[in-house]
């Protein structure tokens, strides 16, 4: 969270003239709801069923970029559905993503101590994107521009 997924993807997308894809606004247009109160209506294990559908679909009917949501990946069946793709994990410190991210946040995994609740967050989940991810790249006092463009170089075969 607070990386830039969605931007970095709508960047790319520009880029390589592709179309781009974002899950979590695949769950939020098919619940007719945010995603915040399909976890305060529904839980986050239904949130994470819907999510689990959603990128499973997403791969299946989509050839071009696509952003997943910060949790997609802590799914089992996610992280073997990815692994033929090539999948890009931006890295963001503590403080970039409370920047980023913002205290006032509506965002449902950070009630209470939003800064403690990114720091839990990262900790927890960079090892599994890690494992996940083709390549990684730092966005941390980066802009969205610079880190595509990094991507792009990374992933652009030399002549």
């Amino acid at each position: 969270m607070g990386a830039g997924k969605t931007t970095v993807a709508g960047l790319l997308a520009e880029r390589w003239g592709t179309s781009v894809r974002d899950t979590d606004h695949d769950v939020e247009a098919a619940q007719g709801r945010s995603i915040s109160d399909i976890f305060v209506d529904s839980g986050e294990a239904f949130f994470r069923d819907l999510e689990r559908r959603a990128v499973a679909d997403a791969l299946v009917e989509h050839a071009g970029v696509l952003a997943l949501g910060g949790g997609a990946v802590l799914d089992a069946q996610t992280r073997a559905a990815l692994a033929d793709h090539v999948v890009v994990y931006l890295k963001v410190g503590l403080a970039d993503a409370v920047k980023r991210v913002g205290l006032g946040t509506a965002r449902p995994l950070l009630l209470g101590n939003v800064r403690a609740q990114i720091k839990g967050l990262l900790d927890e989940r960079a090892p599994v994107y890690a494992s996940v991810s083709t390549i990684t790249v730092d966005t941390d006092g980066r802009s969205a521009d610079d880190v595509a463009d990094e991507i792009v170089d990374l992933l652009t075969p030399t002549r």
